[in-house]
């Protein structure tokens, strides 16, 4: 697909993390927002994956590991027809299927729950690994947080499928330097994650800015090229991206914006969809 096509998508995503988050009065809109541009490129540019394929055994997967950025996945899938756009209102609602962190219970094309950081990732493997050990051609993708490469789940699973060379999985890390109360350093630095990914047997991709649709099209093209060993790609992103106020604001990693903040985070979206 066309960047300019991909930019309207993700833009679309955008909006649709602006209002669940409002009309659930909480959320994550910071590290959902910075994931938009990695889900419209997987999901409408690389994966083999619709919605009719939610139950293919052939189908490529995709783990939310990091489960609190589920406004962008709900939004993605609301992008390929999977959810209706309208039950996006409906984010953290009782009895919605739409829950605060992704549940495979409750809705389709969410392969694994997720919400405790780290298990997402586990998954993941777990999956190429299947994969390999059926002899299936399915590519399994994985997004991390970077305050989640903090958990030492993260490292245990980085462990295995390096030394299983797992070269079906690509791992992205959502280096966006801000995490629940602060920055990564003044919280519990992981860094530098090339180095660490390298040292656990990765194909390891840095990618400058992780919400330029070009560079994340590349660096995934990198990945799906290099055979003998699991990708990490490093996506340098800016939290909040998209919402003037919310960028690289560590407030807005969890709470759901006012109606004031809504209508200005909604017409600037509109005005950037315009653009576009």
């Amino acid at each position: 697909m066309q960047t300019q096509e991909l930019k309207k998508i993700a833009n679309n995503i955008r909006k649709s993390i602006i209002e669940g988050t409002y009309q659930a009065k909480s959320g994550h809109p910071g590290g959902s927002l910075s994931a938009a541009d990695l889900l419209a490129v997987l999901y409408f540019d690389t994966m083999n994956y619709d919605k009719d394929m939610v139950d293919d055994p052939d189908r490529d997967r995709f783990v939310l590991s990091k489960g609190h950025a589920a406004p962008a996945l709900y939004g993605v899938l609301a992008e390929k027809e999977i959810i209706p756009k309208e039950e996006i209102k409906s984010l953290r609602h009782v009895g919605s299927r739409l829950q605060g962190h992704p549940s495979m219970k409750e809705l389709d094309g969410v392969e694994i729950s997720t919400g405790s950081l780290g298990q997402g990732i586990s998954a993941a493997v777990g999956i190429a690994l299947a994969g390999k050990l059926d002899e299936k051609d399915y590519h399994v993708y994985a997004l991390l947080g970077d305050g989640e490469t903090e958990e030492g789940q993260v490292w245990e699973a980085a462990m295995f499928a390096g030394n299983n060379n797992l070269d079906n999985l690509t791992l992205f890390v959502d280096l966006n330097n801000l995490q629940i109360d602060g920055t990564l350093d003044e919280v519990n630095s992981p860094l530098p994650l090339d180095e660490k990914f390298k040292s656990f047997n990765f194909n390891v991709i840095v990618v400058d800015d992780g919400n330029d649709i070009d560079q994340l099209k590349q660096a995934i093209d990198q990945a799906l090229n290099y055979k003998g060993k699991p990708t990490a790609v490093i996506m340098q992103t800016i939290k909040g991206k998209g919402v003037s106020f919310m960028e690289g604001e560590v407030d807005w990693h969890g709470k759901g914006p006012n109606e004031e903040e809504y209508k200005k985070a909604m017409k600037e979206l509109e005005e950037a969809g315009e653009k576009l």
